[in-house]
């Protein structure tokens, strides 16, 4: 489906700069609009989507820059954990329990949005429940700080955020986002999904039709919004995302590296067992995960490479797989 966004004008970014600036004032650790930098951007934006000089300036003298940002983005838990330490945060009783809950509250909408878009309702239900604990833990950051602070003080990303920046006031202009007040997490991720700036313009969906897309509060917008992500990532309706496998031989190790770079067959060949229905043919990632006395093995497949678009860790695909599958189980028992 096409996904139609209204323009940014300078006049739209400018009242909401307006409204912004009677509400606040005088921030602590604002971020210096003469840096050159700053000023370098302020002029891009003028010079690329036209918006007025003095409004993006007013905004951005409204950004703190936060060290706590910086901290937190310096040991994401995807790069400092193993997989046994990694895995009991989000395969929890009470989140598996919450993912049952949210999916009877939500039964109709998931079942139109998995039909719409060929996505599995469980792993919509998954993504929410590991991404905010199905919106309960959306962030409590501002997006415009944690931008702001990524984009100018954090040189290893500088160039990404900067881009996100951008997407961001493009972003408040097109759909009424306030640009001052919109929370989210450390990397500036929104709503419900987390999604970044970027992400929220190519993939949100006002699926309720009220000329709004919510991402903080609106379910049906929520989901179709992650449904419409896995689908354009190319996500397979009724295919399995990943099987546990046994490794016998040197050849093929497995890693945690995200490359789809070998075959069902091949893995076969090389002495991986799993049981899967999937053609010789089929591309695979071979994975292997520190349990917690020895090696786990596992082999994804396409689906599983999608969610790895989603977040580009295949420990995260990995979780989200699970508590999809526990999900699944504890509401197949209810029924």
């Amino acid at each position: 489906m096409k996904i139609r966004h209204r323009r940014v004008t300078a006049s739209g970014l400018a009242n909401l700069v307006g409204c912004a600036l009677l509400a606040l004032s005088g921030l602590a650790n604002a971020l210096d609009t003469q840096r050159e930098d700053v000023a370098a951007f302020v002029t891009k934006m003028t010079e690329k989507h036209g918006l007025d000089a003095g409004s993006v300036s007013q905004l951005l003298a409204q950004a703190e820059i936060k060290p706590g940002i910086l901290d937190a983005i310096s040991k994401p838990a995807e790069r400092t954990l193993e997989w046994f330490e990694y895995r009991p945060i989000f395969i929890t009783e009470k989140r598996i329990s919450k993912g049952n809950e949210f999916w009877q509250t939500e039964q109709d909408v998931l079942a139109d949005i998995s039909a719409e878009y060929g996505v599995a309702p469980e792993a919509l239900v998954a993504i929410v429940g590991v991404e905010t604990y199905y919106g309960q833990i959306m962030g409590s950051y501002r997006v415009l700080d944690a931008l702001s602070t990524l984009a100018f003080e954090y040189p290893p990303r500088s160039s990404f955020f900067l881009g996100q920046l951008e997407e961001f006031l493009i972003l408040s202009g097109e759909s009424g986002v306030d640009p001052v007040s919109a929370t989210g997490s450390y990397a500036g991720a929104m709503g419900a999904p987390q999604f970044i700036p970027s992400s929220f313009r190519a993939y949100a969906v006002d699926h309720d039709k009220d000329g709004r897309i919510d991402l903080w509060t609106n379910w049906q917008d929520i989901l179709a919004s992650v449904a419409n992500y896995f689908n354009a990532h190319g996500w397979k309706q009724g295919e399995e995302v990943a099987v546990r496998a046994t490794r016998n031989g040197e050849s093929i190790p497995g890693s945690r590296e995200l490359v789809m770079d070998t075959t069902v067959g091949a893995l076969r060949a090389a002495g991986w067992e799993f049981e899967t229905s999937l053609p010789a043919e089929t591309p695979a990632m071979a994975i292997k995960l520190q349990g917690t006395s020895a090696p786990e093995y596992w082999v994804g497949f396409n689906n599983f490479r999608v969610i790895t678009r989603y977040n580009h860790s295949v420990m995260y695909a990995m979780a989200v797989n699970q508590l999809a599958q526990e999900v699944v189980h504890r509401t197949q028992l209810a029924k």
